[in-house]
């Protein structure tokens, strides 16, 4: 039987990445101690690894596609495919920020002043590269973690590049952001020989198409109702939805079911609104799946 090997993250994107897929469809189940997760389709396999290392395994062809980051595959340098961006993280929907951050105190006021210091970061690549497109010299050194610990510890680094989403670890630590790096989201990546397979692309574009159109859902609802055909341009009007909304018309000449998917923050003040123009029976059901 064909199959496509796929590359989890382990760490912090884990449990957001397997939820994503439950939301997409597939049910996947990591044991403890293992790192062979099981998945309900079997033309799917997958192995655990570390967001820092996916790019170069399915570079490698250890696997054919795997979930990274577009931080990691600027770091790797690996040569793969990106099928597409998927725009999640571990707590919030936000793009992932490395930035350059200094002590509150320094004197460090932009790029330019980082000239003959030395900076840690875990994105050493990326970050030199940085610098010399900014025309700065400067030593950057691996850092093992804790990163964001070690710039304010006096004779040991003078700045940090460190990956935030919101910030408050950098806060935490009473460090000042001087600039950003890059930004990353997580990418769906190939190699070229997975990528040049016919199967195995359907496959993965059948199964970005799914995780994209479960998170496109994620705040989404549904919402159904009936309407006195007399006032369905007054209701149409007033939704907000995706595209023209769908108009079915009932037994009662006299009134239409209508049927729209909108944000979910809104609905709460739809409702009421769609009532007192005189829909009825409105229902509101949430969606797996928005796919355009």
């Amino acid at each position: 039987m064909k199959e496509l090997k796929i590359g989890f993250p382990s760490g912090s994107l884990k449990e957001s990445t397997f939820d994503l897929f439950v939301r997409a469809g597939y049910r996947v189940r990591l044991a403890s101690r293992s790192y062979v997760p099981d998945i309900d389709d079997p033309q799917l396999s997958g192995l655990m690894f570390r967001a820092q290392e996916i790019a170069q395994y399915v570079a490698r062809g250890v696997v054919d596609v795997g979930l990274t980051g577009r931080d990691w595959i600027l770091e790797s340098a690996a040569d793969v495919v990106e099928i597409g961006e998927l725009t999640y993280s571990k707590s919030t929907a936000r793009p992932l920020r490395w930035v350059i951050a200094v002590p509150e105190d320094s004197a460090i006021q932009c790029v330019e002043d980082l000239q003959g210091h030395r900076i840690a970061s875990e994105l050493v690549g990326v970050t030199r590269r940085f610098l010399q497109g900014r025309g700065v010299e400067a030593e950057v050194e691996f850092s093992w973690g804790t990163t964001e610990v070690k710039a304010g510890i006096p004779g040991l680094v003078d700045a940090v590049v460190e990956a935030t989403e919101t910030g408050a670890s950098l806060k935490a630590n009473r460090l000042r952001i001087v600039d950003t790096v890059c930004e990353s989201t997580p990418r769906l990546i190939a190699n070229k020989a997975a990528w040049a397979d016919g199967w195995k692309r359907e496959k993965a574009e059948n199964l970005l198409m799914l995780l994209k159109g479960a998170l496109e859902a994620e705040h989404k609802v549904g919402l159904k109702m009936n309407v006195p055909r007399a006032q369905l341009d007054r209701v149409i009007a007033r939704l907000p939805a995706l595209h023209t909304p769908t108009v079915s018309s009932q037994m009662d000449s006299e009134w239409v079911a209508l049927e729209i998917v909108a944000d979910e923050r809104v609905v709460r003040e739809l409702i009421p609104q769609l009532k007192r123009l005189g829909a009825e029976g409105i229902i509101e059901y949430p969606l797996n799946k928005v796919v355009y």
